[in-house]
């Protein structure tokens, strides 16, 4: 099970890795409109309308990245089907065809369904078409349906498998909504308490999507209270109004930086420079814009215990703020720009105060999280295991293989060559069943473990090989891994 989480958080890096770039364009352009939201600017429009087209969409990334991740091969066919199973899902389940099938009209249709587009169900489309073509892929059937074989099939038992799956959501997913947003409810009324149990469960349900039926209850007028509206209005009581907002920019701004650092901190040397990139433009983002996807997605299935920590952190954030009366608001997000802009406002109060918090909450997260990746071994980005020894295999100069001089290449080339003696050493198609690459390593299965040359395969200049089962083997390659599984596929065509 942790090694499916793992690589199911391994799949998720791809979307992921665009998400600052979307967070960063929606930010901008929201600082140079923040009223009008574009309305006021073509300029700003653009920004944010670009941005949207990536963060709106985020559920649709995810089910095609995860699809690709989890099938037994990086096919097209596995991502064409991970999108099918989110629009039929998402589709069905809308609110308009709800109330179609109701025979009533779209107002009196559950909240529930206005919101099937989250991020819950695109990776569990992604789930189920990656398990429909590692299932369905090579099948062959009958020569009158011959065209329909094979991964051709794939999609099409994944939309029929989707009907079932909405035909249970449909009962299922109202009373979990309406559940939750009763419980919102029910904790309003509990002062910072309240406050602090709202943020950690905003935090714990954002890998569900279900955060968005807590934030109706506080956000907006659902039960009356408004919080967004009114702080920006300036209806409400000063140091109390704002206070389901001010406590999310501790953690947004300083917390999951603090985060992303210890993370930095504790990869393996050899992967810093790649994590690096990654938890740099990640936090950026939150910082300046408060969308903490790149950031919370890069851990939260490889770590979920650091993950519950986080949200854990950002309900005792909010409970402090609101304790204290601390208010600052956002129309955004609680990133450095909303900060800027709220904390000008009638009815934000001691604003300064949460930059002074967030910078403990910073601290805090980076020893914490430092402390808990050591102590725990955790398999954070940058950390998972290499099983195999780190040292390099010098390529020997004379005769045939100085032919193998991988250096004085193009990379190309390199990759190309690189690719051949792997393959050669595995004993070629003979001897693969599969083959897949992860974010340094090949992970591949064969027919027969001993026809693998494990001293050719170290020739291709990499760290390391490491046979994990009777007939499964791991090539460590680095983080030019995916380039040498390209050219390894192109053999094997």
């Amino acid at each position: 099970m942790k090694k499916y989480f793992q690589r199911l958080g391994s799949s998720l890096m791809l979307p992921v890795a665009v998400l600052p770039a979307a967070a960063l364009l929606l930010g901008i352009g929201y600082a140079i409109d923040p009223s009008g939201w574009g309305g006021g600017s073509p300029v700003a429009a653009f920004l944010i309308k670009a941005g949207g087209s990536i963060i709106d969409n985020m559920a649709i990334l995810f089910a095609v990245g995860v699809a690709l991740g989890m099938a037994k091969e990086r096919d097209g066919s596995a991502g064409l089907s991970g999108l099918v199973a989110y629009l039929v899902i998402t589709t069905l389940l809308s609110t308009n065809t709800v109330a179609m099938i109701k025979g009533v009209d779209p107002s009196q249709v559950n909240a529930a369904f206005g919101k099937i587009q989250n991020q819950f169900i695109g990776i569990m489309s992604g789930l189920v078409a990656a398990s429909m073509y590692n299932r369905f892929s090579e099948v062959k059937l009958p020569d009158a349906l011959a065209f329909f074989s094979g991964k051709r099939l794939v999609p099409i038992v994944t939309s029929a498998v989707m009907l079932v799956v909405s035909g249970i959501f449909y009962f299922i997913w109202p009373i979990v909504y309406s559940g939750l947003v009763a419980f919102g409810e029910a904790i309003s009324g509990l002062g910072f308490i309240g406050a602090g149990l709202y943020g950690f469960f905003n935090r714990l349900l954002i890998p569900v999507g279900l955060h968005h039926a807590l934030n109706s209850v506080f956000w907006f007028d659902v039960a009356n209270i408004n919080d967004i509206g009114n702080f920006w209005a300036g209806t409400g009581v000063k140091g109390v109004t704002g206070m389901y907002q001010a406590g999310f920019f501790p953690i947004m701004m300083f917390g999951l930086i603090g985060a992303a650092f210890a993370i930095y901190k504790t990869a393996k040397p050899e992967r810093k420079k790649e994590v690096g990139s990654l938890m740099f433009a990640a936090g950026f983002a939150s910082f300046l814009t408060g969308v903490t996807e790149p950031l919370e997605f890069s851990f939260m299935f490889v770590a979920p215990g650091l993950y519950i920590v986080h949200a854990a952190l950002t309900g005792l954030s909010l409970a402090v703020s609101a304790f204290f009366h601390w208010t600052a608001g956002f129309g955004f997000s609680a990133g450095l720009i909303d900060f800027v802009l709220s904390s000008r406002l009638p009815l934000a109060n001691k604003p300064y105060m949460l930059l002074v918090q967030g910078l403990i909450f910073g601290l805090i997260y980076y020893e914490l999280f430092k402390f808990l990746i050591v102590k725990f071994n955790i398999a954070t980005p940058g950390r998972e295991p290499l099983e195999a020894g780190t040292e390099q295999f010098n390529v020997e100069l004379n005769g045939t293989d100085a032919a193998l001089n991988l250096k004085s290449n193009s990379n190309n080339s390199k990759y190309a060559t690189m690719a051949s003696i792997i393959y050669e050493g595995l004993g070629e198609d003979s001897n693969i069943v599969s083959i897949e690459n992860c974010i340094t390593r090949l992970r591949v299965e064969v027919k027969d473990i001993n026809k693998v040359d494990q001293g050719k395969i170290k020739k291709a200049n990499i760290p390391g090989v490491k046979v994990t089962g009777p007939n499964n083997i791991q090539v460590i390659v680095g983080p030019q891994v995916q380039f040498v599984a390209e050219e390894i596929e192109k053999l094997r065509k």
